[in-house]
Order: structure tokens, then sequence, then C-alpha cells
């Protein structure tokens, strides 16, 4: 038999699935069964297509190592078996014989953890950049504000008529307003004041304040894990940074849909580039139309909104506050269900 050449795949901690010419499959060891959450006896004798939902990516870099008869490395495929959810992964795909029987050794590594240590230091470096930009916008805009509100002061002494006062307090209270702005735009430099509490009293708090703007047909939904330890957090700022996405999620609801809170631990996740055994997880999940498309690589920049009307200031200091967490922020968006995923660390040390 093809594989009983090859005794010691089972041995590897690496995934490994072995297939012929025709790219059938003739053994897959018990850490592939594990990657792919598959049985050996129900894969074996069908082809690389009928195990996995897209595999034409796959079949290619199988097609050039046995035309080549060379080793293939194809760096990051989208594989996804019996309806689950794909997975990022690197495959090496090494010509093997066994006497006259030629096929291929396939040798798969998951970069689901790359990518996302990768993303996440992008997340960071956008965060900064961010801050700073804020910053330096709302030193340069606040100044010439006092000036102009303290001008249209001296000028509504002045005015003969008071019927041209009208004028005069709608600048002011354009000033004012524009001062509130700033004062928004530079209060995430504040540093966090951290102090342990219950991540469900923050979530009940957001729950309140989104109950009591938008109408009863909003439905808010708590889905916790009760057994959560207490974490260390300031409170104010992740209550802000989670109102800014709910109350994001009810408006793009109009009031009527479903908004869930939820709560997970999460195990064995990079944070602030250090590897958490545990963390917290907070989603924030609902039934809206979804972000769109144009609009998903720029949600965190500044001044950038879907609503008219928007100030575009939400995401940016909700990513803002928790990055100061040593957190990350991230979602996934498609008509139906947008949910965004918050990840705190459990300790304010890294565990490993």
């Amino acid at each position: 038999m093809f594989a009983a050449a090859y005794p010691g795949l089972d041995l590897l901690a690496s995934p490994v699935v072995l297939v012929d010419e025709q790219l059938c499959v003739r053994h897959v060891n018990p850490a592939a069964e594990n990657l792919f959450e598959v049985s050996a006896t129900n894969v074996i004798g069908h082809t690389l297509s009928e195990m996995f939902e897209d595999a034409s990516r796959l079949s290619a870099a199988c097609g050039n190592a046995l035309a080549h008869a060379c080793s293939y490395v194809e760096h990051d495929l989208l594989l996804a078996t019996n309806g689950r959810s794909g997975q990022h992964l690197s495959c090496i795909a090494s010509p093997v014989e066994d006497g006259a029987l030629r096929g291929l050794l396939l040798e798969f590594r998951d970069i689901d953890q790359q990518l996302r240590i990768a993303r996440e230091e992008r997340m960071l470096d956008q965060s900064q950049a961010n801050r700073e930009l804020i910053r330096n916008l709302a030193h340069e805009i606040r100044n010439p504000l006092g000036g102009i509100r303290g001008a249209a002061q001296l000028l509504e002494r002045e005015l003969p008529r008071r019927k041209l006062h009208e004028y005069t307090q709608v600048i002011m209270k354009e000033a004012d307003r524009l001062q509130s702005l700033m004062d928004r735009l530079l209060t995430p430099h504040r540093l966090p004041q951290p102090m342990r509490i219950n991540i469900h009293e923050v979530l009940d708090r957001v729950r309140s304040v989104i109950a009591a703007e938008m109408p009863r047909s909003l439905a808010i939904k708590r889905d916790y894990d009760v057994s959560l330890p207490p974490i260390e957090i300031d409170p104010e700022q992740i209550i802000q940074a989670l109102l800014n996405i709910a109350r994001n999620a009810a408006q793009a609801l109009q009031g009527s849909g479903e908004i869930i809170l939820r709560t997970r631990i999460a195990r064995n996740v990079p944070l602030a580039k250090k590897r958490r055994r545990h963390a917290l997880l907070i989603q924030i999940i609902d039934d809206g139309p979804g972000i769109p498309p144009e609009l998903r690589d720029k949600v965190f920049h500044p001044l950038v909104s879907g609503r008219e009307g928007g100030s575009g200031l939400g995401l940016p200091l909700a990513q803002t506050f928790i990055s100061q967490h040593n957190g990350s922020i991230e979602f996934d968006s498609q008509p139906g269900r947008t949910c965004f995923s918050i990840l705190l660390p459990v300790s304010r040390s890294a565990d490993t």
C-alpha cells in the first residue's frame, strides 16, 4: 500500500496528508485529522476537491509540484471542510515515490495566528497615527475657536439692534459645539485609571444607555459567561468604547432589530505583541445591513462615517481606549450580521 512506505507520518506533530497522482487521499495523520476536524476513514479514497470545499489553489500547487518534480509552497490557502469556517494555511507539496507509484506529501501549517499578529501590529500603528493626528488637529483648532467666540461676544455688545444678536448667538453656539468636539478629541490622551470590576457591570451600563435612547422595538440581548473573573480596566473608558460600538449598531438598525452583548473566555491569543493564555472576549453583534464594503478598510480612521451627520469619531476613540488597555478590536460584517470583537487581557501582565 502506498501509505505503508511512510509509517512515521502518524508520529509527526505537523498535519500531513498523502495523495497519489490523481490527488486522491491515501493517508491522513492524526494531526491533520485534528486540524481539519475529519476522520481518516471518511476522507481516504476521496480527492482533495471532495475533501475541501474549494481546493482549486491547493490542486494547482499540487499540479506544479508533480509537473516539475520538486517541492512547491503555497503560502496562503483558505481551506474549509464539511461546511466549517475556512482556515488560513500554508502548504508544502513534496513529491514522493514508492516503486512505480508517485504522489505528494502535503504538509500544512496554520498561519491564522501569524495573520492575527500582523493585523494587530497594523492596528496598533494605525491607532497611534490616529491619536497623533487627532491631537494635533484638536490643538490647531482649539485656540482659534476661543478667539472666534470672544470676538462674537464683543461684537454682540456693540450691535445697535437686538435682532442682530441672533447671529452672534449662532456664532457662539457653533463655537461651543466645536469646542466640545475638540474636548472629545483630546479626551483619549488621558491615561487609563484601572480598577478591578466585573465586565458584565460595564456591559449592563451600556445596555441601559442604549435601551433608554432607542425605541422598545430594538431588542438588546445578553449572552454572558457568568464564570468570567473580574478584570482591571478603566471603567469609564471601556464603557465609552463599548457604547460607541453599540450605539453605531443601534443607529444602523434604525431602532428595529436585535443587538447581542456576548462575553466569553479566549485562549492562546496574542495581545500587544505578547501571548496570553487567557483573554476576555466581548462581542457586540447586530442583525443590521452591515458595513458598506467601501468603508470596511477605513472604519477606524478618524472623521470617516457611513451615516449622514455622523462625526466619524466613535470607532477611532473606541480603538484608542481598547489599545490603551493592551487589547484589540476587530470586526466581521456582512448583510444581516455585523460582529465587533474586543479582546482584553484578564490580567495586566502577559501570561507568557
